[in-house]
């Protein structure tokens, strides 16, 4: 599962989604489960060229083997069959450029991806959530390819959302490139919303709005809850963090040391929670709930509203036979910030600047050409895979404006229903350090104020706030 911090089932086309590579008859060797990296080709480890050598283009002529995370399994044919097609156009290219794909799914589990992390057998191009970084860095894992990427290996560069890059660097270098990203907003049920009396095109902004509209919602009755919150696996905390930023607030200080949690904002959101379970009765009585529970409710048509990423509808459609046209998006409630994450790929430390030269280049083309890879719409459409989400999009200036419009011409589901979330999109804001230890805390407050009426948010707080001190202290 991931938000970047909360770690998700794969979904096809969404941050969730994953690549590596397959052979071709000249360069490419299929290898369906390949095993870790070898950082022999090329030779002389990632200190070995000069930053002139590292910053020039990776010539045609040049030999290297790359092992490449996440290559789509056998079950996802559409996904497979054009990672078949772009390695073959990218070794047109460079057709002295072998990958091997190594193929897992899901593509990154906690417990494996540590594991490889510290046995050093990640593959040479190896896929993390943004949240991911610094357990990298603590491992000596990833290359700093701040010298290999500009201009010439990244052309769109200049148009790409500095704050996405930013979450891939430490200390001013670079340590990866991005892959997908997305940012929380409130999920609507609109079958719900019509059968209530309510407006889908016309969700609600404000936590009051939020609460009336369960209210309504939940008077359906049927089992049907109005509104639906995590509070296990760490979902909670995450939730309580989406909305926290929604709300102006924040998890830590500025410097990362203290928790900021504990205060009118945090409070709030208890007690807003406290009321809409206990004096609404809007929330359903099933609580304890992580990732994947509340699609289901929804999917089943028994849930109005929850705090999600647009991609949780294709995970609903995918996998749960729902509907895209049951489903609508609006800005996270107070829209003061909202909270982003994504996945990237990180190139293994101790590399030929070559083959890091051929990675950056294989990225590029996957990820981050406009119109090609990932951002070829209409060979999407084609393939029968869903194209309308407003994801990725970490594209700014002329680049989006023709990747907006490339995706709205190529549309397969109905971009109206998102209207409300794309046309207000909010400032996005990074996960606090330690997420997932922080959000474990967060969980227990949640917890609390869903399943005890007499819950003291007050207590619950000051608690949660000695216990992140303590994690921030150790870091």
């Amino acid at each position: 599962m991931t938000t970047t911090g909360i770690r998700r089932p794969r979904v096809s086309r969404t941050r969730r989604t994953t690549t590596a590579a397959l052979a071709t008859a000249l360069a490419l060797t299929a290898l369906a489960a390949c095993g870790t990296s070898s950082s022999s080709d090329g030779g002389g480890g990632e200190n070995a060229a000069s930053a002139a050598d590292a910053a020039s283009p990776l010539e045609p002529s040049t030999k290297v083997t790359l092992t490449i995370d996440c290559m789509p399994p056998a079950a996802e044919k559409a996904e497979l069959k054009q990672w078949k097609e772009d390695v073959k156009a990218f070794n047109a290219t460079y057709p002295n450029v072998t990958i091997k794909g190594k193929q897992t799914d899901p593509c990154l589990e906690p417990p494996r991806f540590t594991a490889m992390l510290k046995a050093k057998s990640q593959p040479d191009v190896f896929y993390t959530y943004f949240t991911d970084l610094q357990q990298v860095l603590d491992n000596d894992g990833a290359t700093d390819i701040s010298a290999y990427v500009n201009d010439k290996s990244v052309p769109a560069l200049g148009d790409m959302d500095p704050d996405v890059l930013d979450v891939l660097k430490k200390d001013g270098k670079l340590y990866g490139l991005p892959s997908s990203n997305y940012t929380m907003g409130l999920l609507i049920n609109r079958p719900l919303f019509e059968k209530a009396g309510l407006d889908p095109d016309e969700p609600p902004t404000t936590w009051a709005e939020v609460r009336a509209a369960a209210k309504r919602i939940a008077a359906l009755g049927d089992g049907v809850a109005g509104f639906g919150e995590y509070s296990a696996g760490n979902n909670g905390g995450w939730h309580f963090t989406a909305t926290a930023y929604g709300l102006g607030g924040s998890i830590v200080d500025a410097g990362g040391t203290k928790a900021a949690f504990n205060d009118a904002t945090g409070k709030r959101i208890l007690d807003n929670l406290k009321a809409m379970r206990w004096d609404d009765d809007s929330m359903g009585r099933t609580q304890l709930l992580k990732w994947g529970d509340l699609q289901k409710q929804m999917a089943s048509g028994k849930l109005g509203m929850f705090l999600a990423a647009p991609d949780d509808i294709t995970y609903m459609v995918q996998n749960l036979g729902a509907e895209y046209a049951d489903y609508g998006m609006a800005p996270i409630p107070g829209q003061r910030a909202t909270l982003f994450g994504g996945n990237d790929y990180m190139i293994k430390k101790g590399l030929s600047a070559d083959k890091v030269k051929a990675a950056v280049a294989w990225i590029n083309f996957k990820f981050l050409t406009p119109g090609k890879g990932q951002f070829d719409w209409a060979r999407t459409k084609a393939d029968g895979l869903p194209v309308g989400l407003p994801q990725p999009d970490f594209w700014t200036g002329a680049t989006k404006a023709a990747d907006d419009k490339a995706r709205a011409a190529s549309s397969t589901m109905p971009v109206a229903n998102f209207e409300a979330f794309t046309a207000n999109p909010v400032q996005g804001k990074p996960e606090p350090p330690k997420a997932q230890e922080i959000y474990k805390v967060l969980d227990t407050a949640m917890s609390a104020v869903l399943t005890n009426k007499d819950a003291d948010t007050g207590k619950l707080l000051d608690t949660a706030e000695r216990q992140v001190d303590q994690i921030l202290a150790n870091q």
